[in-house]
C-alpha cells in the first residue's frame, strides 16, 4: 500500500522500512550521495510502522490549497497530554534509521514527531489569514518537482551552484561537552572541551565517519522551511517541552523571532480591513516597532505581577467598540511573552496562562506566543525551590507552555536560540497548525527563503550530533544557574543603592530584565512637569553618570495616550556582577537627584 503525503514544502519526503529516512531534493537537483539506492528505496518502499506510516509522496509542484471542507469539531475532553521522553525519541530514531536529506531536500515536520492518535484535529482558522497571505501560491520552481519522479529524468532546472566551487572546506568548534561530563559549569570554566570539525564532504557513504549533514549541503540553496536535520532536533524538543494537545501540528525554522514575527502579522492581519492587535500595556518594543509600519495599531491589556490579566482582556473583547477605538474592528490577535515579559519580567502562572487560553478561545483570537526567555524561569529569592539536578526534573520544572493547552490550533509560538545560544545565528523556529505553517512558508519563500545555511549547520552539529536533546538540556540548566545568580546581584544592588521610598521592583522569576517603577506623585515638580519631563530628566542624568537604562515610556502598547507611571528596563544580561552594581548605584544618584532626596 501506498498513500500520498503532502509536504508543506513542495517537495517529497520518504520514510523507507529499510531504516534509512529519506527526503527528496529540491526540483531541479539532486546531490544526495547515493541516488540511484535512494530511487530504488523509493520504489521499493511499504509502509509499516508509526514513523514509517508516511508513505511516498507523489512529487507535487508545490502544496495544497487550503480545503474547503469543515474540519469535525474538537471533542470536549481532549487526550491527556502525555510528556515524551528522550528515550522514546532515540527509539524512535533508532527503527527510522539514517536521515538522508540531500541539497534543497524537502521535508515535513510530521513525520519527525511521535503517535497522535487520539488526539484531534486542529480547528480550520483559516478565517483569520490576511488577504495577502490567502492569495499566495507557490513557488514555480518548486512546482517543477513532480518531474523528478520521472524515471532516468536529467535535470537541468534548478540553478544551484555546484559544491565544488565553495571556498571552505571545514569549520572547526570548540564546545564544552554538556553530554558525558556530570559538571555543569559555565562554558569558560567547563573542564571538559571537545573539538568538533564540520567537512565540506562528510555525508558520502566514503566519508571516514559518515553524517547527516555537511557544508556542501548546508552552503547551497534550501527550502525555506529549514534543513530537514535541523527540523527533526527542533520538533522533537517540542515534543519533549510543550507535546501538542491536536494532531496536526508542524515546525519550521525561522530567521529569529523578530522576523518570524513580521511575517505572522502580515499573515494574519490587514490595514484594509482595520486589523489590530491585543498585547501587554508595555510590550517588547520592536515588537510594537514591527506592527505600526504594517497599519496595524497595537491596543494594550493591563498587567499585574503575573503579567496580563484574563478578566481585563475579557472585558476588553467583550465591550469592544470600534467607535471608541479609532475606527478598529474587534482584535482577533494576542501578541503575549508568557515568561519573563519584555520589558516588565512578568511571568503568567500556570492558571493564568489557563484562563488566558480559555478567554482568546472564547473570542476566537489567535495567540502569538512569544517565548525566547521561557528557559530562564529563575527560583524565588526567598526559601528557593530546589534545584533540578537532572533533565527530567528540570523539564518537569518548566511552567506549561500555551501551546501545551492549545487544543484548537490558534498558537502560533515562537521559539528562539538567541537568548539562550548565539544572538548572531538569527536562527528560531515557529510551531503551529499545519495551516498556518503552510502559509507562513509561502511567504518565506519569496522574503528570507529560511535561515543561514552556516547558522543550521553549527547548531546542528552541536545540538544534534555533540549534545543531543540530554545535553542540550544540560547546557539549558547552566543559563538557568547563571541568570538566577546576576538576577540576584541586581536586585541587592537595587537593594543597597536605590531610594526604596520611591522606587519599588518586584523580583522577576524568569527573563533577563529588572523592571522598576518611580512614584512620580512624590517628585518634586510633579505638579509642573509631565512624566515623559521627568523620565528624560533622569535618562539624560544616567548617561551623564555613564549608565544606559531604558526608558518605560519606549515600551508603552499605546503610545499615542499620555503615559500613566514613571518606569525604566534594568537588564542583568550582560554585565560582569561588579558593572551591574556601580551602574545601580550611579542610577541611584540620578534618581536622589531628581527627586531632590
Amino acid at each position: 500500500m501506498r498513500r500520498a503525503a503532502r509536504l508543506g514544502s513542495g517537495a517529497a519526503a520518504v520514510v523507507p522500512r529499510s531504516r534509512t529516512l529519506v527526503l527528496t531534493s529540491r526540483p531541479g537537483f539532486s546531490n544526495s550521495p547515493n541516488r540511484n539506492a535512494a530511487r530504488s528505496n523509493q520504489r521499493s518502499f511499504q509502509s509499516g510502522s508509526k514513523l514509517d506510516s508516511v508513505a511516498e509522496a507523489t512529487v507535487i509542484g508545490g502544496p495544497s490549497p487550503l480545503p474547503e471542507v469543515e474540519l469535525p469539531e474538537i471533542p470536549e475532553t481532549p487526550t491527556k497530554n502525555k510528556r515524551v521522553t528522550i528515550g522514546e525519541i532515540l527509539e524512535r530514531r533508532r527503527k527510522a534509521g539514517r536521515l538522508v536529506a540531500p541539497t534543497a531536500a524537502g521535508c515535513d515536520s510530521g513525520v519527525f514527531k511521535g503517535d497522535s492518535t487520539g488526539k484531534p484535529p486542529a480547528k480550520d482558522l483559516s478565517h483569520h489569514l490576511s488577504f495577502e497571505a490567502a492569495i499566495r501560491e507557490p513557488c514555480k520552481l518548486k512546482q517543477a518537482a513532480r518531474h523528478l519522479k520521472t524515471p532516468g529524468i536529467i535535470s537541468l532546472g534548478g540553478g544551484l551552484p555546484c559544491p565544488e566551487y565553495f571556498p571552505i572546506s571545514s569549520i572547526s568548534l570548540n564546545v564544552p561537552d554538556y553530554l558525558h561530563s556530570p559538571t555543569l559549569s559555565p562554558p569558560e570554566v567547563h573542564p571538559a572541551l571537545q573539538d568538533i570539525t564540520i567537512g565540506k564532504y562528510d555525508t558520502l557513504p566514503s566519508a571516514p565517519d559518515r553524517k547527516e549533514y555537511d557544508l556542501s549541503i548546508a552552503l547551497n540553496y534550501a527550502q525555506a522551511h529549514g534543513s530537514a536535520q535541523l527540523i527533526r532536533f527542533v520538533t522533537e524538543h517540542t515534543e519533549l517541552v510543550s507535546n501538542p494537545p491536536y494532531a496536526d501540528w508542524k515546525t519550521c525554522l525561522t530567521v529569529g523571532s523578530t522576523g518570524a514575527l513580521e511575517q505572522t502579522l502580515r499573515m494574519l492581519c490587514d490595514a484594509s480591513r482595520n486589523d489590530s492587535i491585543l498585547t501587554e500595556e508595555f510590550s517588547f518594543a520592536t515588537a510594537l516597532e514591527t506592527a505600526h509600519p504594517l497599519g496595524i495599531p497595537t491596543f494594550g491589556v493591563p498587567i499585574d505581577d503575573q503579567g496580563l490579566i484574563p478578566s481585563q482582556l475579557d472585558h476588553i473583547l467583550s465591550t469592544w467598540n470600534p467607535s471608541e477605538r479609532r475606527g478598529r474592528r474587534k482584535p482577533h490577535i494576542l501578541y503575549t511573552v508568557p515568561s519573563g515579559q519584555n520589558p516588565t519580567g512578568a511571568t503568567q502562572g500556570p492558571e493564568r496562562r489557563k484562563q488566558i487560553y480559555d478567554v482568546c478561545s472564547k473570542h476566537d483570537l489567535v495567540i502569538i506566543e512569544d517565548e525566547p526567555y521561557y528557559y530562564l524561569q529563575l527560583p524565588p529569592t526567598t526559601a528557593p525551590a530546589a534545584t533540578p539536578t537532572n533533565t527530567t526534573d528540570f523539564l518537569e520544572s518548566l511552567l506549561p507552555t500555551l501551546l501545551s493547552m492549545d487544543t484548537d490550533g490558534r498558537v502560533i509560538r515562537m521559539d528562539s536560540f538567541s537568548k539562550v545560544l548565539v544572538p548572531g545565528s538569527r536562527l528560531g523556529w515557529l510551531t503551529a497548525s499545519d495551516r498556518f505553517i503552510e502559509r507562513f512558508l509561502r511567504h518565506a519563500e519569496v522574503a528570507n527563503q529560511g535561515p543561514s545555511g552556516f547558522s543550521q549547520v553549527i547548531l546542528h552539529k552541536l545540538l544534534d550530533e555533540t549534545w543531543g536533546h540530554e545535553g542540550y538540556l544540560k547546557w539549558l540548566m547552566v543559563l538557568q544557574k547563571e541568570y538566577t545568580e546576576r538576577r540576584n546581584t541586581l536586585l541587592k544592588a537595587c537593594d543597597e543603592h536605590l531610594p526604596k521610598e520611591v522606587v519599588s521592583w518586584e523580583v522577576v522569576r524568569a527573563g533577563m530584565f529588572q523592571w522598576l517603577h518611580l512614584n512620580h506623585h512624590l517628585h518634586p515638580d510633579f505638579q509642573t512637569k509631565s512624566i515623559l519631563e521627568i523620565e528624560e530628566e533622569i535618562f539624560n542624568s544616567c548617561i551623564s553618570k555613564g549608565v544606559l537604562i531604558a526608558r518605560g515610556s519606549w515600551f508603552r502598547a499605546e503610545q499615542d495616550l499620555p503615559p500613566t507611571g514613571l518606569y525604566f528596563r534594568a537588564t542583568y544580561a550582560a554585565a560582569t556582577p561588579e558593572n551591574m552594581t556601580e551602574a545601580i548605584k550611579r542610577l541611584g544618584v540620578a534618581v536622589r537627584e531628581s527627586f531632590r532626596l
